[in-house]
């Protein structure tokens, strides 16, 4: 007969995160514990043979590194992740302290949360839920998730999904380089085929060119001062190096110009505009001023055709849109709340899963031992004799089986379902391997799937 499980021990398991990000530790912490995708699979395969862990999905991007587990002991869980980073990454007492550990609804809450987005360094940036789906797969693809973690980020990406449909965290511009997007957005429809002129190689001119050829831009030139760091630049972007003495005669077939030189003086003032306008025959130009002092004149946005935005009038944009986006952001939060609230009580009648496959088991054992003993006894039987038997018999032990369902399932999380879980597991003789079990269930499914298709 089993021992009952010692105090504190989850029967079914719990959902736990460890991590550190941008909100727990500064940078130069983050980025030590970062993992790439190079060593993303001994990672995974290190902490889903360690003890307490029985899944186990690792996001980690710039601003994050957080290990998401289903775990049997919550607290050995915590230990076996320290170990690992004691290990492979020289963690410290001090480290340790940066990172977080949250458990059953809270956690459920922080996946979710990560997910849409709404515990992002930039609040409703697209980026972190493509990386959120990566990281399953990744787990998926080196078998060390089952039921319950792909339950966890089935349910998350759903959630994502429905704040990005319902809600308008993801629509205005909240980054200098979005807002020059959004902006030229507006002045020309679409940015399909439009050129772009990068002048100087700052990091600012970089992210705003990247994001207009994400945009729908097929062209890029990008001129400097020094020629070398245009060729960098370029070369980055997929773009032509320019001298920068040569950038007036690619300025009039340039639908958008960037400029961000650190030059002291104006290098483009009215007449200029003037010029370049007529050059264009009437066609809009878009100018990104992005320097400090300004690269171009205020004055141009006095002729007809030219679209002129600074730095501060970027900045006046994303203000704009953060106050938009923080309206949003307070609609998805409730949303997400309610979503967990309605999560929770499925993950946990999910929790007992394990214990009734190998129940089913355990019945299917007695059914047939007792068949067998039955003719051993009173055999031989014939073949009505031998349907009637068994549809008898296996009808009592689906009987007892759906009932006994019936009860584990009922009340999920309270203390009387793992009083009922671990009397069950002892009454029966079970020793439930969680992982085999969920790669049982995992099978049926996918047959049932299959079946269906």
């Amino acid at each position: 007969m089993l021992p009952m499980p010692s105090e504190g021990t989850s029967l079914g398991g719990h959902l736990v995160v460890i991590g550190l990000s941008h909100r727990s530790a500064p940078v130069e912490v983050r980025e030590r514990f970062w993992i790439d995708e190079s060593r993303l699979f001994a990672a995974l395969a290190s902490l889903a043979g360690s003890p307490g862990i029985e899944e186990v999905v690792i996001l980690a991007t710039c601003n994050r590194t957080e290990f998401i587990l289903w775990a049997s002991d919550p607290a050995v869980a915590a230990e076996s992740v320290r170990h690992f980073l004691e290990r492979e990454h020289r963690l410290t007492h001090s480290d340790w302290e940066h990172f977080y550990r949250l458990e059953a609804a809270d956690a459920v809450e922080h996946v979710f949360r990560v997910a849409a987005s709404l515990d992002s360094m930039v609040v409703g940036e697209p980026e972190i839920t493509g990386q959120v789906k990566t990281a399953w797969a990744r787990a998926q693809q080196a078998g060390v998730t089952g039921r319950f973690l792909d339950a966890v980020f089935q349910k998350a990406l759903s959630v994502s999904k429905r704040v990005r449909n319902e809600t308008a965290i993801g629509a205005s511009a909240v980054s200098v380089p979005y807002a020059a997007v959004e902006l030229a957005r507006q002045i020309f429809g679409s940015l399909d085929q439009s050129k772009v002129l990068v002048l100087g190689a700052g990091k600012m001119s970089e992210l705003s060119a990247r994001y207009l050829l994400k945009n729908g831009a097929r062209a890029v030139w990008v001129a400097n001062r020094t020629f070398e760091n245009a060729q960098q630049l370029a070369d980055k972007l997929g773009g032509i190096a320019i001298r920068f003495e040569d950038r007036w005669e690619h300025l009039a077939e340039a639908d958008i110009v960037i400029s961000s030189t650190g030059c002291p003086h104006v290098l483009i003032g009215r007449e200029d505009a003037e010029r370049i306008h007529r050059q264009r025959h009437g066609r809009p130009v878009f100018f990104i001023d992005i320097a400090v002092p300004r690269d171009i004149d205020p004055a141009v946005r006095e002729v007809p055709g030219v679209f002129l935005y600074d730095i501060d009038d970027l900045e006046r944009v994303v203000a704009r849109n953060l106050e938009d986006r923080r309206a949003a952001a307070e609609q998805a939060a409730l949303l997400v709340t309610r979503e967990v609230q309605s999560f929770l009580p499925r993950l946990e009648a999910e929790r007992v899963v394990p214990t009734l496959v190998a129940l089913r088991r355990r019945l299917e054992e007695i059914h047939q031992k007792e068949l067998d003993r039955y003719r051993a006894e009173f055999g031989p039987l014939n073949e009505a004799e031998e349907q009637a038997i068994e549809r008898f018999s296996s009808q009592l032990l689906g009987r007892i089986a759906t009932q006994l369902a019936g009860e584990l399932k009922q009340a999920p999380g309270e203390p009387e379902q793992e009083q009922l879980t671990a009397a069950v597991r002892r009454l029966f003789g079970l020793r439930v391997d969680s992982r085999t079990e969920q790669n049982v269930v995992a099978a049926v499914q996918r047959a049932a799937l299959a079946g269906s298709d």
